[in-house]
Parts: structure tokens; sequence; C-alpha cells
């Protein structure tokens, strides 16, 4: 029975690595137009870099990396929202809140509200999926301080924490496609956890594609 399980653990990650690779490849290839589009919209709408300083996030097995987004706010938004007085409220709202969002940002750009409700500014983790780090389908990934903090809230969760960090984080995932930013993460969690451990190719698919309504839609998106 376990000698089965690690088999079928085997072919899974191997398939889902082709499948990674090559519909990343092929997305690059599709989102093109977008991308150049997106590109020329931050340059103009704002001063700064194309791509957005963002902070270390966990991937699987509690390793970290920094994922590739379209900047959407203001440069070095990050550092001036614990720094800077004038966004005290907005950093508030974000340690006191239920799930690490702040609504209303005030650091985003106009450009950024568009790309951020559509998703348009995640395309750049293709490419750290095709490094390896992401996954097109998989947990969203975190912030190490909110797990830390996130878990002291909720303790029951820290089992489920454990099981989300055993696989990779995905540009897309079941909590994504399923209310976003308006799922707290005390259930986030635990959809994330309950696709780690159900993962297969058939959910992989079914969430793919169940996101180009999420996208579109643009609904819980902060």
């Amino acid at each position: 029975m376990a000698h089965n399980k690690i088999r079928k653990s085997i072919v899974y990650n191997f398939v889902k690595r082709l499948i990674d690779i090559g519909a990343s490849l092929i997305l690059i290839i599709v989102f093109s137009p977008i991308i150049l589009i997106v590109s020329l919209a931050i340059k103009i709408d704002s001063q700064g870099p194309i791509l957005a300083d963002t902070p270390r996030r966990v991937g699987k097995d509690n390793k970290y990396f920094y994922p590739y987004k379209f900047r959407s706010m203001i440069v070095n938004a990050y550092y001036l929202l614990k720094t800077d007085p004038k966004f005290k409220e907005a950093y508030d709202e974000q340690q006191h809140g239920g799930n690490y969002k702040i609504k209303n940002d005030p650091r985003i750009t106009h450009v950024g509200k568009i790309i951020r409700k559509y998703s348009l500014d995640e395309i750049p983790q293709l490419g750290n999926v095709l490094k390896g780090e992401m996954s097109l389908v998989g947990p969203r990934p975190y912030y190490p301080e909110e797990l830390e903090k996130q878990q002291k809230i909720y303790p029951l969760t820290q089992e489920l924490v454990k099981e989300v960090l055993s696989v990779k984080p995905g540009i897309t995932g079941y909590w994504q496609v399923s209310g976003r930013s308006e799922v707290k993460f005390d259930k986030r969690i635990r959809m994330d956890a309950n696709y780690a451990m159900k993962k297969s190719i058939l959910l992989d698919l079914w969430i793919i594609l169940k996101t180009p309504w999420a996208m579109i839609s643009g609904k819980g998106a902060l």
C-alpha cells in the first residue's frame, strides 16, 4: 500500500512538472501582448520598475523564494507600510485583520488597481513556475510573518500549515477560485491543506478551468 502511494506520488509530480513547463511556455507566448501592454502602462502611470520588489514567500518544505509580480504599488511599498505614518491605518488593518489583506490599500497605483483586480499582476510568476519554485496550481504562497502571526491567532491551523508546505505554492489554487481575499485565514489554510492531501491531475485541471472566470469576475480581489 505504501509502495503504491509513493509510486503514485512520483508519477503525479513528474506529470505535473511536465504540465507546468509546457503550459507556462505556451501561456507566456499567449500573454505576450498583455505583458507588453501592462509593462508600458506601469511605466506611464508611475515612477519605478515594471516588476515589484516583492518580499520573500514560503515555498515547499519551508524554502523561501521571491515571486515575480508586475508592480501594482508605489516603490518601496512594503517598507513604507511599516515606517511611513501616513500608512499607519493601513498597517493596523493588515496586522489586525483576519486575512492579512488591506481594503482600499493607499499604496496601490491606478494601473495597479486594474491589474490586481484581474490577477494580471501575477503573470510574471510563470517565471517562478519554470524555475521550479511554484506550480501553476497549488496553495497560495504565504508571507513568513503572515504564517507566524495567523497561527498564533488560529492555533488549530498549525498541522494544516505543515500540510500546505509539503507542496509547491501555485499561481492559482482552490481558494483562489473560491472567494480569494474574501476567505479568512483559518478557512483558506484548511482549503489549501485539503488540496495538498487530495492533489491529483484531475483536481488541478478542474481548478485551471475555473481560474479564467475568477480572473474575469475579479471576485474577492484586493
